[in-house]
């Protein structure tokens, strides 16, 4: 009979690495320290990221800076423009828009909205004369949306101290994104 040779089992243990165990007052004097090194190491490395982030950031903002300049040149003039050819690009006002090829320039109003000053004195003078009774919120504030719905009823009843203020136009630029043609 032939025998065959065993070979060597390999042995493999698996076990965690047991941390180091302080063992003496100078080990946690000397591990102390070492948290101390580590954590002003650390630190460096953060001011480091810190620095490099800034320096980053300034590089960026330089670099964009031209960008924005042009942008706001190139917005001033196609402002101007469109203010001057207003009534051509809105169709003499029928729309408050204008869509050209690139891109659309819109004119847009913030609502209207009722500015008081003295509250206490236009909410008596209002209180006083029934016809402005219902302007009147009983919580005793003046009721702005009331006043917004009847403007022309206050252009021919002025009250001192309330005024509607009409809401501020705006003029947006909004260009289209161009896409390559497919190959």
């Amino acid at each position: 009979m032939l025998m065959k040779a065993k070979q060597p089992k390999k042995t493999r243990s698996r076990t965690e690495a047991a941390p180091s165990i302080t063992q003496t007052r100078e080990e946690v004097i000397a591990n102390i320290k070492r948290i101390g090194d580590l954590q002003r190491e650390r630190e460096r490395v953060q001011t480091s990221m810190n620095d490099a982030v800034a320096q980053l950031q300034e590089r960026a903002a330089e670099e964009i800076a031209p960008f924005d300049a042009e942008i706001e040149e190139l917005q001033a003039s196609i402002l101007m423009y469109c203010t001057t050819n207003r009534d051509v690009l809105t169709d003499g006002g029928k729309v408050k828009f204008a869509d050209l090829i690139t891109g659309k320039v819109l004119w847009r109003n913030n609502p209207p909205k009722v500015q008081i000053r003295g509250n206490d004195a236009v909410l008596a003078l209002l209180e006083q004369d029934e016809k402005y009774e219902r302007f009147v919120r009983t919580k005793r504030e003046v009721n702005k949306e009331a006043v917004l719905n009847e403007p022309d009823f206050f252009a021919g009843n002025p009250v001192p101290g309330l005024s509607i203020v009409q809401g501020k136009e705006f003029f947006v630029i909004e260009p289209y994104n161009q896409e390559l043609p497919g190959v």
